[in-house]
C-alpha cells in the first residue's frame, strides 16, 4: 500500500478520495482504469463529484501524474536509508506497490506526452539511489557506464515482469537473486 499524504482516511477531503480511487485504477489498468464511474465505486462517492473537483479527466489526470511523483518521492526518501537489498530494499518496494504498479502503467502509455515526462521524472527520483544500494549489496565491479546499462534493462525488466498477483517477498527476493546471478556474468 501506498504511503503519503492521503493515507488518513478520516481527513480525506472528497478530492483526495478521487485521486486515492484514481491512483489505484491506474495502477491496475493504465489509462483504461480511469473511468469516473468506476473511480467514484472505489471511492464510495457520487459520479457527479468528480467534475465538481476537476474540469476534466484531462485536470485529473494532470493531478494524478502529481500525486505520483509526490509518492515516488517518498520511495527515494526510504531508499536513501537502505543499506541492502534483501529485506530493507524489498522491504521498501512492498511499502509501495501501488507506486510502483503506477510506474509500470506509465511504461506501457508512453505515447502520453504527460505520462512519458511523469515516467521519466519518477526514474531521476529513484534511480541514483537504486543503483548505489544494486552496486554495494551485489558487489559489482563494473564502470558506471556498465552499470548504467544493466540497471536500465534490469529496471525494464522488472516492469515487464511485475504483475500485481505475484508481488510479493518472494518473487523480489527471486527476482534479484536472478539480476545477481546475471550481473555476476558482466564481472
Amino acid at each position: 500500500m501506498a504511503s503519503g499524504p492521503l493515507t488518513f482516511a478520516a481527513t480525506m477531503t472528497s478530492a483526495d478520495k478521487w485521486i486515492q480511487a484514481g491512483y489505484s485504477c491506474f495502477a491496475k489498468a493504465g489509462l483504461q482504469g480511469l473511468k469516473v464511474e468506476a473511480m467514484a465505486r472505489q471511492a464510495g462517492i457520487s459520479k457527479s463529484s468528480f467534475y465538481h473537483h476537476f474540469a476534466d479527466v484531462e485536470l485529473f489526470t494532470e493531478r494524478l501524474m502529481q500525486y505520483h511523483l509526490q509518492q515516488v518521492s517518498v520511495l527515494a526518501a526510504k531508499e536513501r536509508q537502505v543499506r541492502c537489498i534483501d529485506p530493507e530494499l524489498i522491504d521498501v518496494l512492498l511499502q509501495h506497490a501501488d507506486d510502483l504498479l503506477f510506474s509500470r502503467q506509465l511504461r506501457f502509455a508512453q505515447q502520453h506526452p504527460l505520462l512519458a515526462h511523469t515516467l521519466q521524472r519518477s526514474n531521476e527520483l529513484v534511480g541514483t539511489d537504486f543503483i548505489r544500494i544494486w552496486k554495494a549489496d551485489m558487489r559489482l565491479q563494473l564502470t558506471d557506464i556498465q552499470l548504467l546499462a544493466l540497471f536500465t534493462l534490469a529496471i525494464e525488466n522488472f516492469f515487464l515482469q511485475l504483475h500485481p498477483g505475484r508481488f510479493n517477498r518472494l518473487w523480489l527476493q527471486q527476482y534479484f537473486s536472478h539480476l545477481k546471478q546475471l550481473a555476476a556474468a558482466f564481472t
